[in-house]
């Protein structure tokens, strides 16, 4: 069963277009997913240099 707006379908009934189209929105979420992963990684990346150049500074006495 495919429920699509809290009405359940069955699969055999179901047009070939919409199964495909149902492929791309299931695709689409796996890449968003996959998206989202990297942008978490990303984030802490930047968050891990940004600390660093912090870090870099402290001990750095030539303020300007």
């Amino acid at each position: 069963m495919i429920t699509v707006n809290d009405v359940e379908y069955a699969e055999e009934d179901l047009t070939e277009e919409v199964k495909y189209l149902i492929a791309q929105v299931n695709d689409v979420d796996q890449k968003l997913a996959g998206l989202r992963f990297q942008a978490d990684q990303l984030v802490a990346a930047k968050n891990a240099f940004s600390d660093a150049i912090v870090k870099s500074l402290q001990g750095d006495n030539h303020a300007e």
